[in-house]
Formats: structure tokens, sequence, C-alpha cells
């Protein structure tokens, strides 16, 4: 009697062994699976790299610097013209 219980023990061991396998299997199919869906899904929504976003936001980020310096150009510009009027205003008679 002994002999069978090992062996049911032995069956039943090599069955979990089996099933364990095939679940891992089975695991990494679905996650291949989803994988491959989702970068289908992404590469269909074209979206950008992240190397091309940090590019676009460096040239906003310099757009915007050159943008605030020719602000205070005009503004410059715009006193000195008005500084011109008024003289140009009180030297007519």
């Amino acid at each position: 009697m002994p002999q069978t219980r090992g062996r049911l023990f032995d069956d039943f061991s090599r069955l979990m062994s089996d099933a364990a396998g095939l679940a891992e299997g089975a695991r990494r199919e679905v996650e291949t699976l989803a994988k491959s869906q989702l970068e289908r899904l992404i590469a269909g929504m074209d979206l950008v790299s992240r190397e091309e976003f940090e590019a676009a936001r460096e040239m906003a980020a310099l757009a915007r610097a050159h943008n605030e310096k020719l602000e205070a150009r005009v503004g410059v510009l715009e006193a000195r013209v008005a500084a011109l009027e008024a003289k140009l205003a009180r030297s007519e008679p």
C-alpha cells in the first residue's frame, strides 16, 4: 500500500507541475499578445517620441526667450518714438 500512496503523490505532483508550466506558458502568450496589440494601437495613434517632444519643448523655450527680448526692444523703441513725437509737438508753432 505505501507504494501506491507514494505513486499517487508522485502523479499528483507531476500533474501540478505540468499545470503550473502550462499556466506559465499561457501567461507569457497572453502578455506577448497584449504587448503586440498595444504596440499596434500606439503606432496607429501617431504619437511623438520622447526625443521629439524634448526638442519641441526646447525650441518653444528658446522662442519664448527671444519673444521676451523682442518685446523689451519694442517697448524701448515705442518710448523713443513717443519722446520724439512729444518733442516734435512742442517745437511746432
